[in-house]
């Protein structure tokens, strides 16, 4: 079982909390154990799992990695100008592996699943795939 998954972002920078979606699918599935694939279709958007209680903890994990990556570095090659966004999809990863189990994602009690925008605005894609 597969589903693409389509999202607009807007700002450069974004971290969009896409764990409902993938509970969704999840359901609509109707898979009670397996684990599940989470997968950017892009060089310069990630998947993460992190905190959704505060969204301060967003902010703090852009700022870092902008801190990390600057946008604007003198000895950067890339004819796109967009390293940064390359560097910080490398650094965070393109995709994640989860449980299911009984019917639900296995997630601790503050995490969440994020799609990262590194290079945005821009309608993006991501994957899921089950597999039981």
């Amino acid at each position: 079982m597969k589903k693409q998954f389509e999202l607009k972002t807007d700002r450069r920078d974004q971290m969009i909390d896409i764990t409902s979606d993938i509970e969704s699918f999840i359901q609509e599935a109707d898979v009670k154990e397996g684990i599940i694939i989470i997968s950017s279709l892009h060089t310069t958007a990630g998947i993460t799992v992190n905190e959704n209680a505060d969204p301060d903890v967003k902010a703090d994990m852009l700022m870092r990695l902008d801190e990390l990556y600057p946008w604007d570095h003198p000895e950067d090659r890339h004819a796109e100008g967009n390293t940064a966004s390359h560097l910080k999809t490398s650094t965070v990863g393109h995709a994640q592996t989860l449980i299911i189990s009984g019917g639900e994602l296995e997630l601790g009690t503050w995490q969440g699943v994020y799609f990262c925008e590194f290079d945005g605005p821009r309608r993006r894609k991501f994957l899921v795939k089950i597999i039981t």
